[in-house]
């Protein structure tokens, strides 16, 4: 196997991949009026794809085109090399259609209906690996109506694989045969003639540049047809561009290039559906992002009150958290010299209360020591049930139901303008289900904010109690103290036995423990400062974090949910359409340059 048959085979495989990627799209559903449209569009689309794995081993079928009088029967003649068309150049003369197909050519497999046709068996070089089709004409009627040929057209050209466009000097500037043909060329390629070369002049120019806004045109024939049908009946070769033309399609358009064609075609029609699909949604999306604002800025409205509430609440209650905080330093810094003073510092309203019941000295004295030691647990106790009952507040304190019948009013709007309505629309929007996604909200909140709390004081806890900060302040607090004990050890066992100096009395023993009192209190002082630093801002964030986590699915999480949805399908529908251009580029290379094809314009 050659490299180029494995490139092949590649990019066989790729396409086959990227249509199990349209169809796993358009098996889901999204309620949204521009994807059920653009759904309802690629499905039409896939059942050609199902129509050619059936005829993919068939031999081409290549259909003439073109207005009244252009010689479409006349080139039709010229290609086999004899008359199976009656020609005519002022009147149609092609009323019902011909089919022309080689004696080998089993007609059951090209996919027609065969009784709509002229079936004609001709023995031609021209037909051993296609079938052609002489089609009516375009602008013989004035509407579709059924049995018309631009019914008939409609009917038979989605399964063209070439179409063959003749015109003449009178007729390429047609207006009404050009938009049949924009509809026509979707998912073919293309050939274009310009007939009569015996009486008319060359316009291929003029016409190329009037095709190319809509057409990649490689290359045009100029054809004598009536010269060239005479000439192969006399047994010659037919000259000029008519000898190209059955070049063509005798060695180019061949079973070789067969897959080729039809996979570039059905990438052509797929390519140009899905650019239909991605205007389709782009036209709506404006919508669609004015619901998303709305829905950002209500959450953002409550948000932003919910955080202000939410920062005063907690700093009246910033002694009560610097406390805990305190406490948890305590648990993470561990037993240690140091520690142990921030212990006694921490609970010495505690323990001068518990001293005090031993200066009691009548039972009077004892019951009002234990009133006070009340009061002070009291106090703390009712200190933290003020601060639980101010995040119940805040929590309590949420939208009435004035301002979520405004939000319902509002996002209900949006969401029809952005012609969003499914099944769950009346409950999604009903006050009951509002005031139930409320209390939801609310009932989290608490949990998360007491979460939050917990987390501050143990993020800050660790903060401040690292390895080099603890032997800081244990070598601050240990060196007064080392040099205390080294003093009154010095004294009194150096000193006094050997010295003979006296003992230190209290006037030594009092300024000692008075500036231990000093220092070991500056050095409380100084940490509980560095613990305490900070803390305003960390709860002005814990406030803001708390207030956003109130309100992080909104008032309508379903509704989110389906914008973003509605985004993924959005950005779904573009990659496909990006990748079929990209396999469109790649598949029309190993084509015959001269064939030609629709021009499809991918935007961003």
């Amino acid at each position: 196997m050659t490299t180029t048959d494995i490139a092949q085979l590649k990019m066989l495989a790729e396409i086959d991949e990227l249509v199990a990627r349209v169809e796993r799209w358009t098996a889901q559903s999204v309620p949204w009026d521009a994807s059920r449209a653009a759904r309802s569009l690629l499905n039409r689309v896939l059942k050609r794809v199902d129509d050619l794995r059936i005829r993919l081993e068939a031999p081409l079928i290549v259909a003439t085109f073109g207005g009244t009088g252009t010689g479409k029967s006349s080139l039709v003649n010229a290609l086999v090399g004899r008359e199976v068309s009656r020609a005519g150049r002022q009147r149609p003369t092609t009323t019902r259609p011909l089919l022309l197909i080689h004696p080998q050519c089993a007609p059951d497999s090209l996919g027609l209906d065969l009784g709509e046709f002229e079936v004609h068996i001709v023995e031609s070089p021209v037909l051993r690996d296609i079938a052609i089709v002489d089609c009516p004409d375009p602008d013989t009627t004035e509407s579709e109506t059924p049995g018309s040929n631009l019914a008939f057209l409609h009917r038979v050209l989605p399964s063209c694989d070439v179409l063959i466009y003749t015109t003449t000097q009178q007729k390429y500037r047609s207006a009404v045969v050009g938009e049949e043909l924009a509809q026509a060329a979707s998912g073919c390629r293309l050939l274009f003639v310009q007939s009569h070369a015996d009486v008319d002049e060359d316009i291929r120019r003029d016409w190329a540049d009037q095709l190319r806004e809509r057409y990649e045109v490689p290359e045009m024939f100029f054809v004598d047809s009536l010269r060239g049908l005479r000439e192969q009946q006399s047994g010659q070769r037919p000259s000029g561009d008519l000898a190209r033309l059955q070049d063509l399609l005798t060695s180019q358009v061949v079973s070789s290039q067969r897959t080729h064609i039809r996979r570039a075609n059905l990438l052509d029609q797929l390519l140009e559906a899905l650019q239909l699909c991605v205007e389709r949604i782009d036209a709506d999306w404006s919508e669609v992002e004015q619901l998303r604002r709305a829905l950002a800025e209500q959450k953002q409205k409550v948000c932003g009150s919910m955080a202000r509430l939410l920062q005063d609440e907690l700093q009246v209650s910033s002694n009560l958290w610097e406390r805990r905080l305190l406490s948890r330093v305590n648990e993470v810094w561990g037993f240690s010299p140091f520690s142990s003073i921030l212990r006694f510092y921490n609970g010495l309203g505690g323990i001068i209360a518990s001293f005090s019941f031993f200066r009691a000295r009548t039972p009077v004295q004892m019951a009002v020591i234990g009133a006070m030691e009340g009061v002070r647990r009291l106090r703390t106790h009712r200190e933290s049930s003020q601060a639980k009952d101010r995040l119940e507040r805040v929590a309590s304190l949420g939208m009435d139901d004035e301002e979520l019948r405004e939000a319902q009013i509002v996002i209900r709007g949006f969401a029809r303008g952005a012609r969003i309505e499914d099944d769950a629309e009346r409950s999604r929007f009903s006050m009951d289900n509002l005031r139930q996604t409320a209390a939801l909200v609310q009932e989290s909140f608490l949990s998360e904010a007491g979460r939050k709390i917990d987390d501050l004081i143990d993020q800050q806890a660790r903060r401040h109690t690292g390895t080099f900060t603890k032997l800081w302040y244990e070598f601050l607090f240990l060196a007064y103290t080392g040099f205390i004990l080294f003093l009154i050890g010095k004294n009194f066992f150096y000193d006094a036995l050997f010295s003979g100096k006296p003992l230190y009395t209290i006037d030594f023993y009092l300024p000692a423990g008075l500036f231990f009192l000093i220092w070991s209190g500056t050095l409380v002082m100084l940490f509980t400062r560095r613990v305490r630093r900070g803390l305003g801002k960390r709860i002005e964030t814990l406030a803001r974090e708390m207030a956003e986590s109130r309100f992080e699915g909104g008032l309508f999480p379903g509704l989110e949910d389906l914008v973003r949805q509605i985004e993924g399908d959005r950005e779904t529908v573009r990659a496909l359409r990006d990748s079929a251009h990209l396999l469109r580029e790649d598949l029309a290379r190993p084509i015959s340059a001269s064939l030609g094809s629709k021009s499809i314009p991918v935007g961003r």
